[in-house]
This record gives structure tokens, C-alpha cells and sequence, in this order.
């Protein structure tokens, strides 16, 4: 199926098409059409499905459908509402290329900036709000937002909000909205308080499920590397040393961690940002505009900063703590292996984290390959102080003795096979590697 076989009109589909895409995701393709009808949606789909698109598309439409020749001054008709500053800024952009050869408006609104700039524009007339909860409220309760005229209300990644303890602003802004309206919900998984929140505002509505929740993208190649906690910095060093790595996350469970890892790897020579949820907007912009063109080649990042990142050509993801959730994993290693391309996620345990890596293992239902240390040269110490003489003294020696046969160089452990970049046969048994 073709996007042009969905019924979309003409100047969205003109977009589309200028935006390089042909075939619906099957979100996409489940979603548009009842959308369109005007029935309320639940979609259950992870990270990297094509979501966004999935409720911009026709959203737009019916908008443009029910948009009255005399409505000559702007007001609020769609409001998505979304957990993060990052989130709202990729769909305010998909909004945007959606609509471009449409007249309609739409704005961003979050907080951590200074609220001047974003009260400019909604007082000179918005038809599309995209909004994190918070500032949302804050704004309207400055007399600044009118949601009276809401025809559609979309909610992205739910169960985020719940995890983030925003669930009771979402709910005083639905109490702020129109009865009739049509609900787009969308959430990867389907906690309790989800499922009430779903059941309390969608009207008839349609389910659309295109993947397992435990389920993790095919194309993306997983492997484990168990080192002790001390070592993982080491690890993480000889990873980066290998240049075939183009793009990478590294994941950190804090923000201080975070920190600390883009601050190691900086002194030993490789360049990488720190981005969560301290930092300015200023600096997470910068860091993901940088990232996102090429210029910057590893992001550390937390798993609130990175919702809403949505990079294409990412090639790797490298868990250095293991998720409190095993669902965060799947979130996690969703980042890369988009549009249909392959993608590599790394994870390093230690022995504190086995209960749960298995658990892990549990949910997607298959066990991780373990990859041998043994293919990279593990330095007991690598201190933080180093002159960038000495790492790079210490690249040479690393690329001159290390065996780096993981990325392609030579086989790994066990065989190959043509869907993926790690040993998918038999993995060793994780209580033999401690």
C-alpha cells in the first residue's frame, strides 16, 4: 500500500511525498483511515513505528475538512499534548512538513525557557498547540491558552507520562476541554492507570496494535558484554575507539552519570555531550541539532532526555546501566534501527545488574547473546586526567593489539548470520561469567 491509497488529500500528500515518503508504516496504514472517519484511536506501538505521523496526517485533514470559510480568526482546534520537551518539538516539526502547503498554524510550548516568545504566538493565533503538560497549564492559567474550541485532543506516550508522575496535569487538562471532541491516545505500554485513564475518556474507540510491547525491532543486533562495574568505563573506551560506530547513544540511568561519562570520554579524547534534564533547553537543542547533522558523534543521555529523539541513521545504541524497567530497554534500543535500517545495541552488565538483564530477556522473549572480552583489550585504568597525547598513545596501542573482530573485522563468537551483527545461535549462560 502506497500513501496516495489512504484517501489523503492532495496538498498533504504533496508533502509527504516531497518529505521522501511512499508506504505507510503499518500504524500508519491501521490508523489513518479510522482517524479519518472521526473514531476515537488507543495505538499501542512503540518507539520509531511512525506514530507521529500516524495522527498528524489525518488529523490535518479533518481539520482542513471542518475548517468553516468564515473562521478568519485562529484558535486552538488540535492540542497533543506530550511528556517532554524533545517529544514536542519532533511532532511540532512533523506538523509542520505535514502542513506546508496548508494554512494552518501551529506552535510549541514547554517550560524550562522564558515564556515571552511562546505567549507572542499564541496571542497572535495558533490552530495546532503541541504542548508539554506543565507549561500548558501554567499558560492557561495566566488566561493566555483557550482550549474552548478543541476538536481534537491527542495524547502521546502515556504510559511516559505516568512513569514521569504528570498523569494527574493530564488529567486537569482534559477536565479544561470540550465534551465532544475526537481522543487519539497512544502509549507503548499499558499500565493500570493507563488503561483507566483510557477507558475514562475514549468514546468507541478502535484499538490499533502493530507490535508486541515485549517485542524489539528485527533488524536491531543485541549483544552483552558482562564486565565488572569498575571496567565498564574501559569498555566503553575501547567501543569508541572503533570508528565504524558513526552515530551512538550511550544510556545512563542518571543525570550525574551522564555527566560523568561524557566527561571521561572527553578527556580521553572523544568527543561527546551530555544531554537530561539539568541542562538548559539551549544546550539540549544545540546538542541534538549537532548530533543530529553529523557534527557530533556520542550522545550520553537519560531516558527521559532521549524521547523524542528521532535520528534516522543512528547505528548504535550502547546501554552502560541497565534500566530500572525492562520495558525501558526496548524503548532504548528502538532508537536505532529505524526506516528499515540495521542497527547495533551493546548493553554492559555487571554483576549487580543480572537479575535485571534476565528479566530483560524474559520480556522480549530470547536471550541476549554474551560477547567474548576477550575481542577487546580491556585496560585496567584509564584515568581521568589523561592528556589527549596520552589517549592518543593509547588509541594507537588499543588499534594496534586489539582483535575487534565484533563490528564486521572478523567473526564473532560462534557464526554469523545475514540478519544480524552478533552470534543469534547460543548464548553462554550468564552465571558462568562472574
Amino acid at each position: 500500500m502506497l500513501f496516495k491509497d489512504l484517501n489523503i488529500i492532495e496538498p498533504i500528500l504533496k508533502a509527504v511525498e516531497e518529505a521522501g515518503y511512499e508506504k505507510p508504516t503499518p500504524i500508519q496504514e491501521k490508523s489513518i483511515p479510522r482517524i479519518l472517519e472521526g473514531r476515537d484511536i488507543l495505538g499501542c506501538a512503540q518507539t520509531g513505528t511512525g506514530k507521529t505521523a500516524a495522527f498528524s496526517i489525518p488529523v490535518l485533514q479533518n481539520m482542513v475538512k471542518s475548517k468553516k470559510n468564515n473562521d478568519r480568526r485562529r484558535s486552538i482546534q488540535t492540542l497533543i499534548v506530550a511528556p517532554t520537551r524533545e517529544l514536542a518539538i519532533q511532532i511540532g516539526e512533523n506538523f509542520t512538513t505535514y502542513s506546508k502547503h496548508l494554512n494552518i498554524k501551529n506552535t510549541v510550548i514547554f517550560g524550562g525557557v522564558n515564556q515571552s516568545s511562546q505567549v507572542r504566538k499564541l496571542t497572535a493565533g495558533v490552530d495546532v498547540l503541541i504542548s508539554t503538560p506543565g507549561r500548558l497549564l501554567d499558560l492557561q492559567n495566566q488566561g493566555y491558552v483557550d482550549l474552548k474550541n478543541v476538536k481534537y485532543f491527542v495524547l502521546d506516550e502515556a504510559d511516559r507520562m505516568l512513569d514521569m508522575g504528570m498523569i494527574h496535569d493530564v488529567k486537569r487538562i482534559i477536565a479544561k476541554l470540550p465534551k465532544e471532541r475526537q481522543n487519539l491516545l497512544f502509549s507503548a505500554t499499558m499500565p493500570k492507570e493507563v488503561t483507566k485513564l483510557v477507558n475514562s475518556i475514549l468514546k468507541n474507540k478502535v484499538k490499533v496494535e502493530v507490535e508486541a510491547v515485549s517485542s524489539t525491532v528485527e533488524v536491531i543486533s543485541q549483544g552483552a558484554y558482562m564486565v565488572a562495574k569498575k571496567d565498564k568505563k574501559s569498555m566503553l573506551v575501547n567501543l569508541l575507539r572503533d570508528e565504524t560506530i558513526k552515530s551512538v547513544i550511550v544510556f545512563s540511568r542518571t543525570k550525574h552519570g551522564a555527566n560523568k561519562i561524557a566527561k571521561d570520554l572527553n578527556n580521553v579524547g572523544i568527543d561527546a555531550t551530555a544531554i537530561h534534564g539539568n541542562k538548559s533547553q539551549n544546550q539540549r537543542q544545540l546538542a541534538l541539532k549537532n548530533f543530529k547533522k553529523g557534527s557530533l558523534r556520542v550522545l550520553v543521555a537519560t531516558d527521559i532526555a532521549a524521547r523524542g529523539i528521532d535520528v534516522d541513521e543512528l547505528s548504535h545504541v550502547i546501554n552502560y546501566d541497565l534500566p530500572d524497567v525492562p520495558e525501558t530497554y526496548v524503548h532504548r534500543i528502538g532508537r536505532t534501527g529505524r526506516a528499515g535500517r540495521d542497527g547495533v545495541a551493546i548493553t554492559l552488565c555487571d554483576s549487580e545488574e543480572l537479575g535485571m538483564f534476565r528479566r530483560i530477556e524474559k520480556l522480549i522473549g530470547k536471550a541476549i547473546p554474551i560477547l567474548g572480552q576477550e575481542e577487546f583489550e580491556i585496560k585496567e585504568s584509564i584515568i581521568a586526567e589523561k592528556s589527549l597525547k596520552q589517549a592518543d598513545k593509547q588509541k594507537n596501542s588499543s588499534n594496534k593489539n586489539s582483535k575487534r573482530k565484533y563490528y564486521g573485522k572478523g567473526k564473532t563468537q560462534g557464526s554469523r548470520n545475514k540478519n544480524s551483527k552478533f552470534n543469534s545461535g547460543k548464548a553462554k549462560s550468564v552465571n558462568n561469567i562472574y
